[in-house]
């Protein structure tokens, strides 16, 4: 059986900006650069739980008011109210429009939770030092860098139902506090996201012994 061995073990370390993998030089040695595009090399982030989890904390508590508050106010010849995220889901369900409730629901409702519960489980498992499913952790990781780049869905459509509205001369939609919140909710947790150093997850392992 081959057993499994850190990078941190033979010397080696990863860019996070560019993945390059380099040679670290020895404590007394001045600290390392990435010779591709000259970011600091870290063997790991520091503080890097303690701050994802200030970062997804910020990011639950804007979650809140993004919900409760309306993202947008729609005028016309009937007159005009706001709408909250799941209020647009719901018009634009009964509406018919189907594909576009979808697509709201996932970029503001599915995503955003989606990501407080990975980076939950992600803090909470290498609080407790486990080794459990290390690599499904890992893409776990991995899928939430992914998606949240998405969560910026529901800002684009706020602003593409606002300009549809004038362009058909229907009536007028403008943003309101809640898309302020939402966008916080985003930005938030992808700094929450960028700040997790997904190597702490093989750290437990090695130190339980697998």
């Amino acid at each position: 059986m081959i057993t499994p061995v850190r990078a941190i073990e033979v010397g080696l370390v990863a860019c996070r900006t560019c993945g390059l993998v380099m040679r670290r030089m020895p404590a007394p040695s001045p600290p390392t650069s990435c010779r591709r595009c000259t970011t600091l090399l870290r063997e790991r982030l520091p503080r890097s739980a303690e701050h994802t989890l200030a970062w997804l904390s910020a990011g639950v508590i804007l979650y809140i008011p993004a919900n409760v508050l309306p993202v947008m106010y729609v005028s016309g010849v009937g007159g005009g109210e706001g709408s909250t995220i799941l209020g647009g889901v719901l018009s634009f369900w009964r509406a018919g429009s189907w594909d576009i409730a979808a697509l709201i629901f996932t970029a503001s409702v599915a995503v955003p939770t989606t990501k407080f519960l990975a980076l939950g489980l992600l803090l909470w498992t290498v609080h407790r030092g486990s080794s459990w499913a290390s690599k499904q952790r890992t893409a776990l990781y991995r899928l939430v860098e992914i998606i949240g780049y998405w969560s910026m869905l529901d800002v684009v459509v706020v602003a593409l139902t606002a300009a549809l509205l004038k362009f058909k001369a229907l009536g007028t939609a403008e943003p309101r506090l809640g898309i302020v919140f939402f966008c916080g909710v985003v930005v938030t947790t992808m700094i929450a996201a960028l700040s997790f150093d997904p190597r702490l997850i093989w750290d437990m392992g090695a130190n339980d012994g697998h």
